[in-house]
């Protein structure tokens, strides 16, 4: 091991805890010793998205890379501060010549700090290399040259090192601390997902090699889609897996399996399109990120912010709006931190047309429960599903017809409301109209089953009136020209393709911006 005299970088681990497909890890190492380091930053962990779920998974995975590391000879060192305050201590005890790091499309604060690195770096003559981690450009300069960069991420060769040459650093790192000193307080979800590559590999490798084949037609039911669906995004959004070794070995397992058509086939080929997506939302997010506090076009300002209603919002909180579909989905995601894709979009879609809540209060909370949080899917996502967007079609999502067509049977919602349990399957999409005296002889408490907060059918068609009085107005009209310009993807991409024309024409621009919708992983 290199003395306290060697000139060494730093590798800055963020969301990107793996050391295999890491380019910022293989580059520092290619110019000599390093130093592993992880900063655990409070007012990161402070804000209105992160939860305890979150901080419990990420200690997992600095585990799992801590140990990876000691088998090549390192270590991981976790320190715990304000990143410039960590790296300016660093560098005093021992002065390092360069950062090593991945680019981040965090939220705000994230972006914020990076730009106080920057500025220490340039302060202290310290040079920072950054690589891309997603297929996400920073600073792109028009969205046509999007596609070509994201597939050529793709394709390019993973970065692999074999030996480094690691540096320890005479300090003393602070102890990691809990949840409850960095005040998260939330409640850990009992059945939420392990942390760490191991875990994560074995996850993709079950999916890869078997479960991909119910991923078409499992993905929408939440009685199918925990196993059906591939369930690596949080290993995605913390970096234990690389997106361009997903996307290869998907690739390479879709050749394997010939040119005849299967099951599996088809199921890589769709959850292909979805890796896609992934990047094409985050791109949003890094292009324009005030759309973690402001609508994309600005004509929505002033849609629901005035008609905020805490009463509903605390009753969909409590998983007690009344809709069954609903109130389960809550359930769930407090106990498993996990939901798919079509029921994510159900509440949503509930909270914003129905309930007319605003997506930013509503996005904290969501983001606080999903475990996969990723800030540029959440907040596109949440503002597509609340009609804000301008460029994308509305979809309402109706609770009781999503339980008739995904849970007919009432499973899932007997699997996680008790009181459903008691319910005949007359009454199973709307309990709530039990007679009182069918109740008592049930057994069913006379406030048990809740009532719902307001008449589905009348609010949503009220909250879809004052979307489209906005929508139709030509001052609205005429912004969203350039939203397609700036954010809309030049094509759909077909499933399983590795080549995407790009459209020029608006027409088409539109249209597929407005199918933006199935990003499921």
């Amino acid at each position: 091991m290199p003395d306290s005299s060697t000139p060494y970088s730093v590798v800055w681990f963020k969301r990107d805890l793996r050391i295999e497909d890491h380019e910022a890890l293989a580059r520092a190492v290619e110019n000599g010793p390093v130093l592993c380091l992880y900063v655990i930053e409070p007012s990161i962990w402070q804000a209105p998205d992160a939860s305890t779920q979150h901080y419990h998974f990420l200690l997992e995975c600095l585990r799992d890379l801590h140990r990876a590391l000691r088998v090549k000879g390192g270590q991981l060192h976790v320190e715990c501060g304000e990143v410039v305050e960590v790296l300016a201590r660093l560098h005093a005890a021992q002065p390092f010549t360069a950062i090593y790091s991945h680019e981040e499309t965090g939220n705000d604060l994230t972006y914020a700090r990076d730009r106080q690195v920057k500025a220490w770096c340039q302060r202290q003559g310290v040079g920072w290399h950054e690589y891309r981690q997603f297929g996400v450009v920073r600073r792109l300069k028009h969205r046509d040259l999007w596609k070509d960069a994201w597939e050529a991420h793709m394709a390019a060769p993973q970065h692999h090192w074999v030996q480094a040459s690691f540096v320890s650093v005479p300090w003393t790192p602070t102890k990691a601390p809990s949840a409850a000193a960095l005040g998260l307080g939330m409640p850990e979800m009992p059945a939420r997902q392990r942390g760490g590559r191991v875990i994560g590999m074995q996850v993709w490798e079950d999916f890869l090699h078997g479960r991909s084949q119910s991923y078409r037609g499992g993905i929408s039911s939440p009685l199918s889609a925990p196993t059906a669906c591939s369930r690596i995004s949080p290993y995605l959004t913390y970096g234990c897996l690389s997106i361009r070794e997903v996307v290869q070995s998907t690739r390479q397992k879709i050749d394997a399996l010939g040119l005849g058509k299967n099951r599996q086939q088809a199921g890589l080929a769709a959850f292909q399109s979805r890796l896609y997506w992934h990047c094409h939302f985050i791109q949003k997010l890094e292009s324009q990120p005030d759309i973690e506090f402001q609508n994309l076009h600005r004509g929505y300002d002033g849609l629901r912010e005035a008609e905020w209603d805490q009463a509903k919002f605390d009753a969909l909180v409590a998983g007690r709006t009344g809709w069954p579909m609903v109130d389960a989905c809550v359930a769930m995601l407090n106990h498993t931190g996990w939901l798919n894709f079509r029921m994510r979009a159900m509440l949503v879609s509930v909270a914003a047309y129905p309930l007319w809540l605003h997506w930013r209060e509503v996005g904290h909370w969501l983001a606080r429960l999903f475990l996969d949080y990723e800030p540029g899917i959440h907040w596109s996502q949440l503002q597509m599903q609340s009609g804000t967007t301008g460029i994308n079609a509305t979809r309402v999502y109706n609770p009781i017809k999503q339980a008739q067509d995904h849970d007919p049977q009432g499973k899932f919602v007997r699997q996680w409301l008790p009181y459903m349990r008691k319910v005949p399957d007359t009454w199973l999409f709307e309990p709530w109209n039990i007679p009182d005296d069918l109740k008592a002889k049930l057994g069913i408490a006379a406030d048990e089953i809740p009532t719902p907060l307001v008449d589905l059918e009348q609010a949503t068609r009220e909250g879809k009136a004052k979307l489209y009085a906005v929508r139709t107005r030509p001052d609205v009209r005429a912004g969203k020209t350039a939203i397609v310009e700036k954010h809309a993807s030049r094509s759909v991409p077909r499933e399983g393709s590795r080549s995407r024309s790009t459209s020029r024409s608006k027409s088409k621009e539109a249209q597929s911006a407005s199918q933006q919708l199935t990003l499921e992983l």
